[in-house]
């Protein structure tokens, strides 16, 4: 196996080491990088806590760290730490407009439960 694919393949469940995103995430992330004229990039994290275990974050960061994956997709750089990617690995990140809001919401399919809000979840 090569090192690329040891680095995009979760060896324990082979679910893919990355994060893709939907086409209305990726409109949204435009929009919002060239309102700020930013070279930043999306960080997508997992922090413990939540009623359900593990909850997501979402921040704009402009350097990688040490053990940060880099994802770029249509010119969007998103990127994740490795812990993180252990547990939200081949997630998808979508942005939805809801009478209730509008937000960034991510489908885990490493989620084996979560709360009623979305925000929280457990493997």
């Amino acid at each position: 196996m090569s090192e690329i694919t040891k680095d995009l393949v979760d060896q324990n469940d082979a679910l893919p080491r990355n994060i893709t995103l939907s086409e209305s995430a990726i409109k949204r992330l435009t929009e919002l990088f060239e309102s700020e004229n930013s070279k930043k990039m999306l960080r997508v994290y997992v922090n413990g806590g939540g009623c359900s275990g593990f909850t997501y974050g979402f921040s704009f960061d402009d350097k990688l760290s040490e053990g940060d994956h880099l994802f770029e997709i249509e010119g969007i750089k998103v990127i994740s730490d490795d812990a993180s990617l252990d547990l939200i690995g081949g997630s998808r990140l979508d942005w939805v407009e809801s009478l209730g809001g509008a937000s960034f919401q991510l489908i885990n399919p490493n989620a084996k439960a979560q709360c009623g809000c979305g925000a929280s979840f457990s493997v």
